[in-house]
């Protein structure tokens, strides 16, 4: 059989939720749009990697788009309209299903892929859109700066599809279309020589990256559901990390900001008011020893819903202790056996949590954990269908974000730096987890910052943009641009410049350069509910 060939103004390649938001938004743009995804999901680190979306202090009020937060207002809507919710609940403005800590719309993966699903609906059934699951690129075909086509496989079928198209929008998770079509990129950390950031290392380190995180989803049950014994797991229980105050399968470790051995708590189900239990936005992680794992990113509290619809919360495990830094899954020969291992990983913690971990009655174990692999897609393992990526290959762009642009502890009262192409908002501490280079955590105040359009546009290649953690930031302020609302909205505006390009015959280099050209655009993202700018903000 010989390849297929499809043809189409706008391809977007990955289906996370920036490919989400930009296959969107150009397809009510009027465009034609491809969406590949190499998973059976789309929507990325909400749905395939399994990771309730972390946000800011704002954000029920300002700080995102206006498609954004319609997202999160439909998720809202769901839940209402299919799930059996306490009349407190449903009523409750800022509904919040799992009644978390991380976060004030913690719910369960299905629901966000169920609304994606409808948001694309009517744009697939009037052919402007065209969804290819399970489908990953494999190689490109490029003209000097222009991408031309990128070739495809089935996952499932190992068949071949070359799509060619005007416009290319890399959207997937690791960067993977950036050496395909051999634009410039850099992975890692970058020198402190090159970039001038005050928590740069002396060296740059290609291969230091912020490392990957298996999520899975349990509730705590009657009966025994202890999983089999990973291979691996006196492997993960012996190992001994520099910067780990005991090994990584145990309650205790390390403090983001200080460094200091934390013990934490795990209580599954516990009861109390859920309307107390708000996200503490001075730091979203698990930190004190006051929390309990348990309610840390809690999917599904049991009392949000009627009595007897639940027989335990379900709670997300995100936790540090999952946290794989032995190698990363990319630019690296055996990035499948780490992949692999980042699966075993959490295999294991949740082996140790059902046999060994310390409970607070001076037991061992709870074997009433049960793994919820069906509420994640149904991997093989019970585990997320794809690892949460923090970390991937950077274009070089016409302007990289750096720390002194964005640091609290530089800005100040000043604020971070307002750049005359903004393109939108975002807000998150500087967070880097500990590294697969050896670096303990690195933890940042940041400022309210804007998303400049130079971050997004290559140096070189003309039709091609990203949508994902690939723009242009360094390995230190991706700690703070890596988050699902700037993936968002950077994926938005991509697809609001392509249909610009298109209706007005020119580049993405040439509306930045051009005043006229820029201030004509930025008014375009006016119009469509992009926040450009941040409210004057003290005291955060």
């Amino acid at each position: 059989m010989g390849v297929q060939s499809i043809g189409t103004t706008v391809l977007v390649v990955g289906g996370g939720i920036g490919g989400v938001a930009a296959a969107l938004t150009a397809a009510r743009n009027g465009l034609n749009v491809v969406l590949t995804e190499p998973t059976r999901w789309l929507g990325g680190v909400l749905t395939s990697q399994a990771v309730p979306p972390d946000e800011h202090l704002w954000i029920e009020q300002f700080g995102s788009t206006a498609t954004y937060r319609h997202l999160r207002n439909e998720i809202r809507r769901y839940y209402r309209d299919h799930y059996p919710l306490t009349e407190e609940a449903r009523t409750r403005g800022a509904l919040n299903p799992g009644a978390a800590k991380v976060s004030d719309l913690c719910h369960e993966p299905l629901v966000t892929v169920a609304v994606i699903d409808a948001l694309l609906a009517p744009h697939r059934a009037a052919g402007r859109l065209r969804v290819l699951m399970e489908h990953a690129p494999v190689s490109a075909d490029v003209d000097g700066d222009t991408v031309r086509a990128v070739t495809f496989r089935d996952t499932r079928t190992d068949e071949p599809v070359t799509i060619g198209a005007t416009w290319v929008v890399d959207a997937t998770e690791l960067g993977d279309l950036l050496p395909l079509a051999g634009a410039e990129y850099v992975t890692g950390a970058e020198s402190r020589t090159s970039t001038g950031e005050p928590h740069a290392p002396a060296q740059a380190d290609p291969l230091n990256m912020q490392p990957v995180s298996v999520c899975f989803a349990i509730d705590h049950v009657d009966g025994d559901h202890t999983i089999d014994k990973p291979a691996e797991y006196e492997h993960f229980l012996a190992a001994r990390a520099p910067h780990w105050p005991e090994g990584q399968l145990s309650f205790t470790a390390p403090h983001p900001k200080r460094l200091t051995p934390v013990r934490h708590e795990f209580r599954p189900n516990p009861d109390g008011d859920l309307g107390s239990i708000r996200p503490d936005y001075a730091d979203q992680r698990v930190g004190e020893m006051d929390r309990n794992l348990w309610t840390f990113r809690r999917i599904a509290a049991r009392q949000n819903f009627v009595p007897g619809a639940y027989r335990s919360d379900i709670t997300l495990v995100n936790w540090p202790q999952i946290d794989y830094w032995e190698s990363p899954i990319f630019e690296v020969p055996d990035a499948e056996l780490h992949i692999q291992r980042a699966r075993s990983l959490s295999r294991s913690f949740l082996y140790w949590l059902q046999t060994e971990a310390p409970r607070p009655d001076g037991g061992t174990g709870w074997p009433g954990l049960r793994l919820r692999g069906d509420l994640l897609g149904s991997a093989s393992d019970g585990l997320a269908l794809a690892p949460y990526v923090r970390e991937a290959r950077r274009i070089v762009a016409e302007h990289t974000v750096v720390e002194q642009e964005i640091s609290l502890e530089i800005r100040g009262e000043h604020g971070a730096v307002q750049h005359r192409d903004s393109v939108g908002v975002g807000i998150y501490r500087i967070d880097l987890h500990p590294s697969t280079g050896g670096d303990p955590y690195i933890d940042i105040g940041c400022s309210p910052f804007e998303i400049p359009l130079g971050c997004i546009i290559p140096v070189r290649i003309t039709n091609l943009l990203p949508a994902a953690k690939n723009i242009g930031t360094t390995h230190i302020t991706n700690g703070a641009y890596r988050m699902p609302l700037v993936e968002w909205n950077v994926a938005e505006v991509g697809a609001h410049l392509i249909a610009f390009c298109e209706a007005n015959a020119t580049t993405p280099k040439a509306v930045r350069d051009s005043e006229k050209l820029l201030e004509e655009f930025q008014k375009r993202l006016d119009s469509a509910g992009i926040e450009r700018h941040w409210p004057r903000i003290v005291g955060y």
